[in-house]
């Protein structure tokens, strides 16, 4: 296939989460043509998740009376450390997925696709170099605040994958060493136990249950009888005190992990994505100030925190990047 030709081929990005699965095609630049998302079915070990990619994949392409040639190849962010020379999943601990899950065998087998998997959060970590808040800076750190917390490493333009693929696991630094909340993955005190929305959620439910005080959260836990990681951050930006005290308690622990991570590297960013970053300054500002308390000065002076600049589209931009990554090598 010549240059010209590859050029106006489409990439198939695809962002694998716990509850919702993200489908992109995107042109060589980057670009995306098409979006789209479907729920994530982890029931029967998660065995109909690259059966249901593969089939919305042929769908899609239908819709738009385009011929599956058009498609190059398909990049996927998944949840886990990877084992990338066989391109299994080590250790899914939110899909159901055995342990040392084939998924690239699979998903190559179902779409007629090649097919390349990374670490879900080194994606949107790549998506944001390729086009986003990274803007060309080669060192970059990325962390996604979503059900869990991804993270993903980039120095000197290369991602960390570390000897058995579980490099950049921010999300499983312990934030907590000491009567920390049991996480997913068998420690306590992850991280992710704290700044995913899931904690976060579990942090607000204790402070609700420990204080009487009236307010806006409390008053919508009294309507709905639960909150999302979304109404305490609202809450906090409409001056809710006890919304508040939940989100500088979360900062302490974020800017304590980032000013390590910081301290370790001194990339030129660090940037925050995932949907628990949708809420913006309210989050940004008190991490900011935390991480400037426990980062190291020369390291205090050349860190920029900055909130992701792609939101949802990062994981696909950078599953994307993986493949046009691949076919730029094998053609040079």
């Amino acid at each position: 296939m010549g240059e010209k030709e590859m050029a106006e081929q489409w990439i198939v990005g695809v962002d694998l989460g716990g509850t919702t699965t993200k489908v992109a095609f995107i042109n060589m630049d980057g670009t995306i043509i098409q979006k789209w998302k479907i729920p994530t079915d982890n029931s029967a070990e998660g065995k109909f998740i690259t059966i249901n990619i593969a089939k919305t994949i042929d769908q899609k392409l239908e819709e738009l009376h385009t011929s599956k040639e058009k498609l190059i190849g398909l990049g996927m962010g998944a949840p886990g450390p990877i084992h990338y020379l066989s391109g299994m999943i080590l250790n899914a601990v939110n899909l159901g997925w055995r342990d040392n899950f084939p998924l690239q065998e699979l998903l190559q087998e179902e779409t007629f696709l090649p097919a390349i998997i990374e670490n879900d959060a080194n994606c949107a970590a790549l998506g944001e170099m390729w086009k986003g808040a990274g803007n060309g800076s080669k060192d970059l750190v990325c962390v996604t605040l979503g059900t869990g917390v991804g993270g993903g490493v980039i120095v000197n333009g290369n991602i960390i994958q570390g000897v058995n693929g579980a490099g950049g696991e921010i999300g499983h630094i312990t934030a907590i060493p000491f009567g920390g909340h049991p996480c997913n993955c068998g420690k306590t005190g992850c991280l992710e136990t704290v700044a995913s929305a899931t904690g976060i959620v579990r942090i607000a439910m204790s402070s609700l249950a420990q204080e009487s005080t009236d307010g806006l959260l409390q008053d919508i836990f009294a309507e709905k009888g639960a909150i999302t990681a979304k109404d305490v951050m609202d809450c906090a930006r409409n001056e809710d005190l006890l919304a508040q005290k939940v989100i500088d308690k979360i900062a302490v622990y974020l800017g304590l992990v980032l000013a390590n991570i910081a301290n370790t590297l001194n990339p030129a960013k660090i940037v925050i994505g995932g949907g628990v970053s949708k809420a913006g300054d309210v989050l940004l500002k008190p991490v900011i100030a935390q991480f400037e308390k426990f980062a190291f000065e020369p390291v205090r002076k050349s860190t920029e925190i900055a909130l992701a600049a792609l939101g949802n589209d990062a994981g696909v931009i950078g599953a994307a990047w993986l493949v046009k990554n691949k076919l730029t090598k094998l053609n040079s």
